[in-house]
């Protein structure tokens, strides 16, 4: 029996998808559940799931195409193939009659050859001779494109360049940040903290702490609580704009810039202020696995009052991070390095850590961000009174 494989329901926000790879090919053997198919939306990508075991017979929507709910993608035979019964030899095959010609077996594919190879790229090496296994890929992945055979070809002396087209998720990312700068008159303050108390605290219970709470306990868990409680003081760093008001959330939804391979998600810790560093942390944790793997879901990714970003992960020692729309700051966090310091009147060498807020200078003011700043510098320099609400 044939079955519609088709586009699941999409979330109310999202009027589309693209269908971004195939994992099977029409006649390949699939199992019920097992992922088909990913189709990419704006912020997440979907994975279509087998609805039975049988043979995939058709893909009626190819990669690149735009589908939307209840869309038929590809046609299922449900049930196990079967090999079909031999036939019976004939019991006496004439004397005249010679063996037809064996038809010529088509090329396989060996075993080594690069598992990422442009079909392209396949036709003109076989036309060419060439062993795909001697050929540097220079797309994706390594993946072996045309232009890399024929650079081959030519012994090397070929320009070349590969037009990708943007995924979903990166140009939904690029006009979001064009519409920041478009919108709001963004502006940005520094500081910087002294690292300090917090890796002090850190070092000195990481240890009992992931014992305890069966997580890890790092930075990001203390730049949140620090942020909330300069929130609390500064509640027009936490508000947003809509048409000529201004919206003060009564809440704080924290958002927490995560990097993907397929750009950049933002997933949400709701009442960030009510949560503990182990609560934090674990959801931090979660949140980072699934949206590498792509299973995060769309309600983990909406909404948000603030939001967060470590440029520092990546060695970034200065950045002035762009708004998360309709949100009316951010802060970027930075690397860690050992600076020059004056303390008690002595130049010492301490980790030093800068920070940013960019914001959204229609409703907050220079003050607004700078004292905002320096309430986190001074909840991370003196973490115990953070923590005791001190």
């Amino acid at each position: 029996m044939s079955i519609e494989v088709k586009v699941p329901v999409l979330p109310e926000s999202v009027a589309d998808a693209t269908v971004a790879s195939w994992h099977k090919q029409p006649g390949d053997r699939v199992s019920r559940d097992e992922n088909l198919v990913d189709l990419e939306t704006d912020k997440v990508v979907l994975e279509v799931p087998a609805p039975a075991d049988g043979i995939l017979k058709e893909i009626t929507q190819e990669a690149g195409a735009t589908v939307t709910s209840g869309q038929v993608m590809a046609i299922l035979e449900e049930g196990a193939a079967e090999e079909a019964p031999a036939a019976a030899a004939p019991a006496e095959a004439p004397a005249a009659a010679a063996p037809a010609p064996a038809a010529p077996a088509a090329p396989a594919a060996s075993s080594d050859e690069p598992k990422g190879i442009a079909p392209a790229a396949r036709k003109l090496a076989a036309e060419e001779g060439v062993n795909t296994k001697e050929v540097e890929g220079s797309g994706r992945g390594g993946r072996v494109t045309k232009a890399d055979v024929i650079k081959h070809v030519r012994g090397g002396g070929a320009r070349q360049e590969e037009r990708v087209k943007m995924t979903r998720l990166r140009s939904r990312v690029a006009e979001r940040m064009k519409e920041a700068q478009n919108t709001a008159a963004i502006l940005t303050s520094f500081n910087e903290v002294n690292m300090s108390a917090v890796m002090d605290l850190r070092s000195r219970f990481k240890a009992e702490f992931e014992k305890t709470h069966g997580i890890k306990l790092g930075f990001m868990s203390f730049f949140v609580k620090a942020c909330c409680e300069a929130l609390q003081k500064h509640p027009v760093v936490n508000a947003s704009v809509e048409g000529d008001e201004i919206i003060y959330h009564g809440f704080m939804d924290v958002g927490i810039a995560v990097s993907t391979e397929r750009g950049l998600v933002v997933p949400i810790l709701r009442d960030a202020h009510l949560m503990s560093l182990a609560e934090i942390e674990s959801q931090l944790a979660e949140y980072a696995g699934q949206a590498r793997k792509g299973t995060i879901g769309l309600d983990s990714l909406q909404g948000g009052t603030f939001t967060i970003t470590n440029g520092g992960v990546f060695g970034s020692l200065l950045s002035t991070p762009l708004l998360n729309p309709p949100q009316s700051a951010i802060l970027g966090m930075h690397t860690i390095k050992e600076r020059p310091v004056v303390e008690n009147g002595e130049i010492v060498a301490a980790p030093m850590m800068y920070i940013a807020l960019s914001y959204d200078h229609r409703i907050i003011d220079g003050k607004d961000a700078v004292q905002f700043l320096v309430a986190v510098k001074e909840a991370l320099e003196d973490p115990a009174r953070m923590l005791l609400n001190l």
